[in-house]
């Protein structure tokens, strides 16, 4: 069975509450006709450094996903971003929820400026697209704790056991309870929009994954011994 870990992020300084994590754990509660085949793994990070640090090495050795699809809060975005890319670079100006700014302004040294997601971007778009549910591709991921999680996650997929795949998507703030309109020509997007794409996007990293390698039969042989 194919194991995708999905995951969140919880409150921040400027942000008391986070759709994200709200978003993995719903994303794992879904049932839905193909999600069977899939083995959906939740978890809401801690929005610090150091809880990244501690907690996907661990979720990766104990799930050994085949991919990992990190969502975070873009509070000032009205529209779902995939992200195409990490930076190597860290805020020196914003703390984490623990209080912590980053001593140093690269993640990495003597390595690139960039690392880019490992999926296939154009169909995870159009699926996500397929929902009604405004989806644009992003260069830009931040300086913040959402992009470190994805260049520490892009970075897992090239160690032995790692992920094969792995993407980071940015939600807007979200209005609880019945749609609304804000302004003259947008409407706020609602949890139920942020499922609907959430799963579209999760359904085509599942379709996209490698299948597991069945592991090579044993010989009447080899089992006396």
């Amino acid at each position: 069975m194919t194991t995708l870990l999905i995951t969140g992020f919880g409150r921040f300084p400027g942000a008391p509450t986070n759709p994200s994590g709200t978003l993995a754990r719903a994303l794992v509660r879904r049932r839905r006709t193909g999600f069977d085949r899939i083995e959906r793994v939740a978890h809401v990070f801690e929005t610090s450094y150091a809880a990244v640090d501690r907690d996907l090495p661990k979720l990766i050795a104990k799930h050994r996903p085949v991919a990992v699809v990190l969502f975070g809060l873009a509070g000032r975005t009205k529209f779902v971003r995939i992200e195409t890319q990490a930076r190597n670079a860290m805020s020196l100006l914003f703390p984490d929820v623990d209080g912590v700014v980053p001593a140093k302004a690269r993640i990495a040294a003597r390595t690139p400026s960039h690392r880019r997601g490992v999926v296939p971007f154009r169909r995870l778009l159009a699926a996500a697209r397929s929902t009604g549910v405004s989806t644009r591709f992003s260069g830009d991921a931040g300086r913040y704790i959402c992009n470190y999680a994805y260049w520490r996650a892009i970075e897992a997929t090239g160690k032995p056991g790692g992920p094969k795949l792995a993407v980071f998507v940015h939600v807007p703030k979200v209005r609880s309870g019945p749609r609304a309109r804000r302004g003259k020509h947008r409407a706020m997007m609602t949890a139920g929009d942020l499922a609907r794409v959430g799963e579209a996007i999760v359904r085509a990293v599942a379709n996209a994954a490698p299948a597991k390698a069945k592991p090579a039969p044993t010989s009447a042989r080899s089992r006396r011994r």
